[in-house]
């Protein structure tokens, strides 16, 4: 019986998961190097956790259920321990801090860029795994620390090239809404509490229309679909969106005094204050604005919160023009380190979503795209001399790449050099500013070839017998060997002029 022939395994792509090309991950890496700046002008310093994590150190942060695989990407290890690939950074340095408290400077300063994996449905826009950039304060107690991440997002966005008018940091604060959702009557009613507060959280997209139907019987959207709403009473409904309408904390206090006194309400408010002063002081007025319907992290923020918010307009894949909307937020959380610790630790942060903020700057012109110089590349014409090329390559490497200076690569083509205009079709793919070519009898000559393609491609243009484009050499000298180097470099500077 003949053997049946290996079935070829079948390339596909895994859906929520993309390919990133050298020009995404360059254009990315500059972006992160403009964001880091500007976290260390602030005193951060860099930490990295593992992408995975034990299971149940995430615990109730994990979206919507305890199961081990909900929301998150699960195994077990050789010791039956459920590990999670990491949902977000937050909880992963909750746990670092906890296991390295004793050791670390109390307040503790930290950034950290990484990619976060969940489990949940993809699509337009929307991954399985994708990078977040994160800065976080624990231990200091006090709203200033609040203010502060405020100001650094602010100064990332002007940063990144995004102008003051076209971009805002919106803050609130949890215990602002806590003490709304207590004062009518929602006090230990978690689960309509976090209804009520999700519905808080369309004020943007729907409007305060579309929130009264949240916070009424529910809404039924253009398609037909219906979210049950918290059904509360109308008297209760009113006093919800004047307050989404409210954003002068002065009004807010005149409004809400008499319900609220103190308590919660109070006291976030209190800390709103603070937090604007602490911002109009530093310069940052209309750059930080206090924005009642900003929610963030139903069970996850204790205090203030905030969200890094682009305003220019955008076509979406419907065709329509649209806000870009958010792209990082963050928030007091209090409550996270201390579920590994006997005692509490304050804790502040923000999240910027890098994949969505590289797709704003994009569309604003501001993304760094240009493409790096590709390779200077030794030919080969006789594989017998490999050494000498080798040398050659090692020679230009050292040369031209000083320490602090854009790198110049350098390879030697390891192809099949047979037949030589695969080499040059290959230096054009490559993008290759210059080829070098040394074949016997320049050897013997201590001469070398320097070839410049983009000035080859300009002096022959029009050229169309082959005979001539061979006799004219165009872009091509001549050198000494000794002044390989020097031939390299004055092309490298024509090629940096243009």
């Amino acid at each position: 019986m003949a053997s049946k022939k290996p079935q070829r395994v079948k390339a596909r792509q895994p859906r929520g998961f993309v390919d990133r090309t050298a020009a995404d991950l360059i254009a990315q890496e500059r972006m992160l190097g403009v964001i880091r700046r500007v976290y260390e002008t602030y005193g951060f310093e860099p930490v990295e956790t593992p992408m995975f994590e034990y299971t149940d150190a995430l615990g109730k942060f994990l979206p919507d259920s305890d199961r081990p695989n909900e929301g998150v990407f699960s195994l077990q290890d050789d010791d039956e321990e459920w590990l999670s690939l990491r949902y977000d950074l937050t909880a992963p340095l909750a746990r670092y801090v906890a296991e390295n408290f004793e050791d670390l400077p109390k307040p503790y300063r930290s950034y950290r860029a990484g990619y976060v994996f969940r489990n949940e449905k993809p699509g337009p826009g929307r991954f399985r795994q994708f990078m977040q950039f994160d800065a976080d304060i624990v231990g200091a107690p006090n709203v200033s620390a609040d203010a502060e991440m405020a100001m650094m997002m602010a100064d990332t966005m002007e940063a990144l090239g995004i102008p003051r008018g076209q971009y805002v940091i919106r803050v609130n604060n949890r215990k602002v809404l806590d003490g709304i959702l207590d004062a009518i009557g929602l006090e230990g009613d978690q689960p309509r509490r976090l209804t009520v507060l999700r519905a808080l959280d369309k004020f943007d997209k729907f409007g305060a229309d579309g929130v009264r139907l949240l916070l009424g019987a529910g809404r039924k959207d253009e398609s037909g679909d219906f979210t049950k709403g918290a059904e509360l009473q109308q008297d209760a409904i009113e006093t919800l969106v004047r307050f989404l309408n409210t954003p002068e904390i002065g009004e807010l206090w005149e409004i809400f005094q008499g319900k609220i006194r103190d308590g919660r309400f109070g006291e976030g408010l209190k800390e709103l204050s603070e937090i604007a002063a602490y911002c109009s002081a530093a310069g940052y007025v209309g750059r930080i604005q206090i924005d009642p319907s900003v929610v963030r992290g139903l069970e996850y923020y204790t205090g203030p919160v905030f969200e890094a918010e682009l305003l220019f307009p955008v076509v979406n894949e419907k065709g329509e023009k649209v806000v870009f909307g958010s792209v990082g937020g963050g928030g007091r959380y209090d409550g996270l380190v201390s579920r590994f610790m006997s005692q509490p630790v304050p804790a502040t942060g923000f999240s910027i979503g890098v994949s969505r903020l590289m797709t704003a700057l994009k569309n604003l012109g501001r993304l760094d795209v240009a493409e790096r110089p590709g390779p200077v590349i030794v030919t080969v014409m006789d594989r017998d001399r490999m050494a000498d090329y080798q040398a050659m390559a090692t020679l230009l490497r050292n040369a031209l790449n000083a320490p602090g200076r854009p790198v110049v690569p350098v390879e030697v083509f390891q192809g099949n050099p047979k037949q030589f205009g695969k080499q040059l079709q290959y230096a054009d793919r490559r993008q290759s500013p210059c080829v070098i070519i040394q074949g016997g009898d320049e050897k013997a000559a201590g001469q070398v070839q320097v070839k410049d393609l983009a000035l080859g491609k300009e002096l022959s243009a029009g050229v169309e017998d082959n005979a001539e484009w061979r006799a004219m050499r165009a872009g091509q000298d001549l050198v000494p060997e000794a002044e390989l180097v020097d031939a390299v470099r004055r092309i490298l500077a024509r090629r940096a002029g243009a």
